[in-house]
This record gives structure tokens, C-alpha cells and sequence, in this order.
């Protein structure tokens, strides 16, 4: 199965996926998540926006922000085709929504690359090397490129989203470790 292919499957399964079903396994998942070392450890976390079919990321954020962690979402240029990371302090205000429900921020500070310890990515599906299939943009691939990032790579996702093989080309970036609502799994490259 190709990329395209592959992103029209997963991407109908999301949309069918009950309202219920998302909310239980969001909640699973992002418990699992802060439950990580990785997660722990970070004081530093970039962290998608969900869009409404994706698993959800609210949770997260608030505990982060509760235990005192600096939150920073991306913040997108379409024209450019990059994202940096931009510190928020609220979920409610500083938001533009724009393709599909993807809320960009429009306010905050841009947040150092070297400064983040973990980042919280989206993806259409993952599999247990690490692999990713995005949302076809690059723009999380270009991201992790960068000589800048240390920071630990985190797919989160629904545990359906985890494959047996993500197809990859030399672009493509992998994650370190993937974390669903059945567990986590740690990538082996």
C-alpha cells in the first residue's frame, strides 16, 4: 500500500471512529503518556492541537501545565511550508482555525528548538521502527531535521493508527517511541 492509499484508509477510519470510542481511548492514552519517563522528566513540551478526528491532546496539555511544564504548540506558515513552536498559556484564546479544524496559534512566544525536551506528535499512522505517515504536509519531517532539536520524539495516537509497516522515503523522520491508549511502544530503528 502506498502513502496516498494509506492516508485515505486511515483517515476514514478516524472519521468513523465514535464520538464515545475517541473520548474513552483519548483519555487512556494521554494517562499512559504522562505516565512515561519521558513525559516526566521533560519540563519542556511541544504538543499538536488536535483536529477533531485525532486523539485527543487537551488532557495532556492541562496536566502539563499543572505540574508546571512550558507548553509550546506549532505554529504554522503554509507560504513557507515550516512550523515553529510557540509557547501558549491558554487553549481557549490566541487561536486561529483554519484547513480542517487546525487551530494556529496567533499569539505567543516562539519557544528555542534546543529548549524542548519532548515533542508530542500527530500522525496518521505509526509502526513499531518508529515510522511515521503525516498528514502529507512534511512539515513534522523538516522539523525534526533540524541539528537544533535533542528533544525525544513521542507519536501519539489510537492504537489502531499502529501498523505493521509505514512506507518511508529519505525525507521521512522517525519517532522515538509511540504512545496509544493500549501502552507504549519503544521504537526499534
Amino acid at each position: 500500500m502506498d502513502k496516498i492509499e494509506m492516508r485515505h484508509n486511515l483517515r476514514s477510519r478516524l472519521f468513523a471512529l465514535p464520538q464515545s470510542q475517541r473520548r474513552a481511548e483519548s483519555k487512556q492514552a494521554s494517562q499512559n503518556l504522562i505516565d512515561t519517563d519521558e513525559y516526566k522528566k521533560a519540563s519542556a513540551i511541544m504538543i499538536f492541537l488536535s483536529l477533531p478526528h485525532e486523539i485527543d491532546t487537551t488532557a495532556v496539555i492541562l496536566d502539563a501545565w499543572q505540574q508546571g511544564k512550558t507548553i509550546s504548540v506549532p505554529k504554522v506558515s503554509w507560504e513557507q511550508r515550516h512550523m515553529i513552536p510557540v509557547e501558549i498559556t491558554s487553549l481557549e484564546t490566541g487561536f486561529s482555525e483554519e484547513r480542517g479544524g487546525f487551530k494556529n496559534p496567533t499569539t505567543g512566544v516562539p519557544m528555542p528548538q534546543e529548549d524542548i525536551d519532548l515533542v508530542i506528535t500527530p500522525g496518521l499512522a505509526y509502526d513499531a521502527k518508529g515510522n511515521r505517515l503525516g498528514r502529507a504536509g512534511g512539515y513534522y519531517d523538516r522539523f525534526f531535521a533540524s541539528k537544533l532539536l535533542r528533544a525525544k520524539k513521542c507519536g501519539f495516537c489510537f492504537s489502531q493508527q499502529v501498523v505493521d509497516s509505514v512506507p518511508v522515503d529519505e525525507s521521512d523522520e522517525c519517532v522515538d517511541f509511540i504512545v496509544t491508549d493500549a501502552g507504549v511502544v519503544v521504537c526499534q530503528k
